[in-house]
């Protein structure tokens, strides 16, 4: 995102009250949450932080102020992953969040940002075509070519600004950027400076300056970290989801929030298709039954939490616009052979093997069974 994309955002942001939004950013969406813990917060902040650091952490576990607000979860898991990762921004060293996909890095990367600094907009979405410019800064070229390069010609990138402003920057998907503009990073991570060789000048990060970075090493297109890139980061490795339980808390809540969002009817009945969603993606996704007693192949894909997410998602809006609001198997059978079949030849065998050995045999699943038949066929 370019500092006029962060601009955009920013006032876009202002002008339309956070109900009108599709997706407001996380300081807009939870502000009376972060109020309220900015007012109760009596402990020690590093400079320029708008919440302490157990405040951060409060904000992020979710937990009940003194004066009776209650702080929802963001981060379903284990609680020193958050307070070394907060910890981690405390200091001078950057964070990188590692994990497979769906693994609520970037949900987790937007949820620091917006507690630490107020503002989670600063980001650099990493692909395959990420500039140097992205990362460093680009030029006005109105300016530039009237009046050659100058500070007014000059337009910084989300990171040169959240160093002149003590601010939290982001990059999403570091290792999706190629390798030589990935390490643009070193000297701004080492040695808390940005040259700008055109004016003969630097910027100097001040003090509430960090950076969150998210990767990870399963998807086509990952570009390896050099070590000296790595060494400038604390790396904290977020895991899947522990169990059956607390995977399908996180996709019952998520769906909730994304349902109100799209102002999709509540599925009062749907929490029996959701732990079925989860049941069959932690199934396929493990190679082994919840019973441990049957052995099953792993399709081509990663089956994560996310997806599982967008499966419920998916079937709730089938439910609410072409059902009677019930979520039921028909609504979220398309959507899990979606995820599953990737690749139609080897996955489909892998699916219609679990089908046939598995869902067809488990007792209150028979209705499932049809549904995934008919999409199937």
């Amino acid at each position: 995102m370019t500092a006029t994309d962060t601009t955009s955002a920013e006032t876009a942001a202002t002008a339309e009250p956070a109900g009108s939004v599709l997706r407001p950013h996380a300081e807009h969406a939870f502000a009376h949450e972060l109020a309220a813990l900015a007012a109760a917060d009596d402990r020690p902040r590093p400079e320029r932080w708008r919440l302490s650091p157990w405040a951060v952490a409060t904000y992020l576990l979710g937990g009940t102020l003194p004066d009776g607000t209650v702080v929802s979860p963001k981060y379903v898991g284990p609680r020193r992953i958050v307070e070394v990762a907060v910890a981690t921004l405390a200091t001078d060293r950057a964070l990188l969040l590692l994990g497979v996909p769906g693994t609520a890095k970037t949900w987790l990367s937007e949820h620091l940002a917006a507690a630490v600094s107020g503002d989670s907009t600063l980001l650099v979405q990493g692909t395959a075509g990420t500039p140097e410019e992205a990362i460093r800064y680009g030029w006005n070229y109105a300016q530039l070519l009237a009046h050659g390069p100058s500070r007014a010609a000059l337009v910084p990138g989300p990171v040169m600004r959240a160093m002149a402003e003590g601010m939290t920057a982001r990059v999403e998907e570091l290792t999706r950027i190629p390798a030589d503009v990935q390490d643009t990073l070193i000297t701004v991570l080492s040695e808390k400076t940005l040259p700008v060789p055109e004016l003969g000048e630097e910027v100097q990060a001040v003090h509430g300056f960090n950076l969150i970075a998210t990767a990870n090493d399963r998807d086509r297109g990952v570009n390896e970290l050099s070590s000296a890139l790595r060494r400038r980061f604390n790396t904290v490795v977020l895991p899947l989801p522990a169990d059956a339980d607390a995977e399908v808390d996180i996709v019952a809540r998520r769906v909730d929030q994304l349902g109100r969002s799209l102002r999709l009817p509540a599925a009062p009945e749907g929490y029996e298709e959701i732990r079925r969603v989860v049941t069959v993606f932690r199934e396929l996704r493990e190679g082994v039954t919840a019973d441990g007693r049957t052995k099953l192949k792993s399709p081509s894909g990663t089956l994560s939490t996310a997806e599982a997410i967008s499966v419920v998602t998916g079937g709730l809006a089938l439910a609410a616009h072409f059902g009677d609001g019930v979520l039921r198997p028909g609504d979220v059978a398309a959507g899990i052979l979606g995820a599953v079949v990737r690749d139609p030849a080897s996955d489909r065998v892998v699916w219609q093997e679990y089908l046939e050995t598995v869902v067809r045999e488990r007792a209150g699943w028979k209705d499932f069974y049809r549904a995934c038949r008919e999409v199937s066929a």
